[in-house]
């Protein structure tokens, strides 16, 4: 099995869930889950955005590994389907990253892409 939970929707990596687990602990809420929507904008026409959670709207879907959740909307998983969400720290910073096989192009700070 790869290195993420995969689904026919979305992966989730180990270092992905490992930091939310690390961020629920610093925030002292165990509930926390990271959302991410898709969002009109950006550089390239759309725009990843990630936030920290602790409620489940009815139109959200989750996605699960290590115990814990990932939560997105149906309007933005239509645009982030297939997609893996993985967590990176480099010389340039630490920050989730969407590898998103829709994209046709994606600027060069990642977090806008067009379909």
């Amino acid at each position: 099995m790869p290195e993420g939970t995969t689904t026919d929707k979305l992966t989730l990596t180990v270092a992905c869930a490992q930091r939310v687990k690390a961020l629920r602990e610093t925030e002292g809420n165990a509930n926390l889950m990271l959302r991410i929507a898709v969002s009109g904008g950006g550089c390239s026409g759309f725009q990843y955005g990630f936030s920290l959670d602790d409620a489940i709207a009815d139109d959200d879907l989750t996605f699960e590994r290590d115990g814990v959740k990932i939560v997105v909307d149906e309007t933005s998983l239509g645009l982030l389907e297939g997609s893996e969400v993985d967590y990176k720290e480099d010389l340039g910073g630490a920050f989730f990253q969407i590898t998103n096989p829709n994209a046709t192009s994606s600027c060069g700070c990642g977090s806008s892409f067009a379909i």
